[in-house]
């Protein structure tokens, strides 16, 4: 009698050890599941398309960016972006690069930003004598702040680091409309 207890004992402990293991496995497996929910539910997309054209000028820009939100103040993420310019006869240039940037909303309709940008430049002037072509990195540190509305953000951005004679952007401060869903 004895045998068939021990016997009995040791199967229903094996019984409650298996269970209680499938549900500590089941329990990890649905933390991981809703810890990559959660990082998913946390990430926006968004970016930036640009088009200009006129008699002789094209000018295409695509920027895509993704960010990802810590809390309802700071988000970060990054970026990157494409862009071409031709003026027929006289310039031609492709720029490319990438960015980071953080975003702080000290309230819901006030959005702050910071972003360093590192943008690879290939232009070209011609002018009736020569070509005159130019291969170098461009580097922004903006500087900005916009009013949100929802997924929308719209406001002026300053380039700390803006050179007059030596910079792809001609001015300092910049207007931006900022779109992430």
């Amino acid at each position: 009698m004895k045998k068939n207890s021990a016997i009995n004992l040791t199967v229903l402990l094996t019984i409650v050890f298996l269970f209680g293991l499938k549900r500590e496995i089941y329990a990890q497996d649905t933390q991981v599941r809703e810890t990559k929910n959660d990082f998913l539910t946390r990430v926006q997309f968004g970016g930036g398309l640009g088009l200009s054209a006129g008699t002789g000028y094209a000018d295409i820009m695509v920027a895509p960016s993704a960010i990802y939100t810590f809390n309802e103040y700071v988000s970060a993420g990054f970026g990157l972006q494409y862009n071409y310019i031709k003026q027929r006869n006289l310039y031609n240039a492709h720029m490319y690069g990438g960015s980071i940037i953080a975003l702080f909303q000290p309230m819901e309709e006030l959005q702050i930003s910071t972003e360093l940008e590192q943008l690879r430049v290939d232009r070209t002037f011609t002018d009736a004598l020569e070509n005159n072509t130019a291969v170098f990195w461009n580097t922004a540190l903006f500087v900005g702040a916009g009013f949100r509305n929802g997924n929308v953000t719209m406001g002026v951005r300053y380039n700390v680091l803006h050179k007059d004679r030596e910079n792809v952007y001609t001015e300092a401060f910049m207007p931006f409309v900022r779109f992430f869903f």
